[in-house]
């Protein structure tokens, strides 16, 4: 099984981009995904690198829009009630999609968005969560038809990653409703975790691998989780079950490391060996 590295985890304290690549290839990864909070400035060095170290995903917005005072998933919400707002997302997911296939890869992770501001749901009261985002679905789909031709033209899968907050979009009951040969969902380990923890989602059953070739995730974001925190730690230093997942990730194009920042060098490598022998 190939492994990724997200550039998140270093993309700040290193500002070569050739620098990041040759990182992670000391570290046994076979591949890159370039992070949101990767810089223009950083992409020709990765560019560079591509013949020892392809690109297979970008997590959007990447590279930080000129615009954004820095990095950040969710800068641009495709899933919103507001006209205005999904245009302009709309508008930098395909930017997006474009920069992906100019530098290689096939998928772009995005945040679509939230049903409503957080603060303004209360964790028991799913039922609201519920009936907003029924609402979400019909102009989240028209958005996504628009962006169909963009991404055929590419190559590009969008991938829809499941958040670590109740008022995130798609939850697990709405993705079905939503992808198809182009879009489909993109799984995380540790915000799975979070929402089974806090019963967002069903707690005693362990993710499978879909039977409908549309809800297997294009991807995969690996990292451990202790309890409610999404701390996006190395594998091994959390209690997320690996070994459980293993059928999923065999299923998968992507599998790609997405640890914090505060992550070191060494409990990063031994994540590495941890799953490749967990999953070998």
């Amino acid at each position: 099984m190939k492994f990724s590295l997200s550039t998140n985890w270093c993309n700040r304290r290193l500002n070569d981009g050739e620098a990041i690549a040759e990182l992670a290839l000391s570290l046994g990864f076979a591949e890159l995904e370039l992070g949101y909070n990767t810089t223009p400035e950083q992409v020709p060095g990765f560019k560079r690198m591509l013949d020892r170290i392809p690109v297979g995903s970008v997590h959007a917005f990447c590279p930080v829009p000129l615009s954004a005072p820095q990095g950040y998933p969710e800068l641009y919400q495709l899933a919103s009630f507001d006209e205005e707002t999904r245009k302009m997302a709309n508008f930098q997911v395909r930017r997006n999609v474009e920069f992906a296939a100019s530098i290689g890869a096939d998928a772009v992770v995005l945040h679509a968005g939230r049903v409503m501001c957080r603060g303004w749901i209360k964790r028991w009261d799913m039922s609201r969560r519920v009936r907003r985002g029924r609402k979400m679905l019909d102009p989240f789909r028209r958005e996504l038809d628009a962006l169909l031709p963009v991404l055929e033209r590419n190559r590009v899968i969008l991938g829809l990653e499941n958040l670590p907050y109740l008022e995130g979009f798609p939850a697990e009951w709405e993705i079905g409703d939503v992808v198809g040969e182009w879009v489909r969902p993109w799984f995380d380990t540790g915000h799975d975790r979070v929402r089974r923890c806090c019963g967002w989602a069903a707690q005693d059953e362990t993710p499978q691998a879909p039977d409908k070739p549309s809800l297997v995730p294009v991807g995969m974001h690996i990292n451990d989780v202790v309890d409610k925190n999404d701390d996006h730690l190395a594998p091994g230093m959390g209690k997320v079950d690996f070994a459980a997942l293993k059928p999923l990730a065999e299923r998968v194009r992507h599998v790609v490391f997405e640890p914090n920042s505060a992550i070191s060098e060494s409990d990063l490598r031994k994540g590495l060996e941890h799953l490749s022998a967990l999953w070998r």
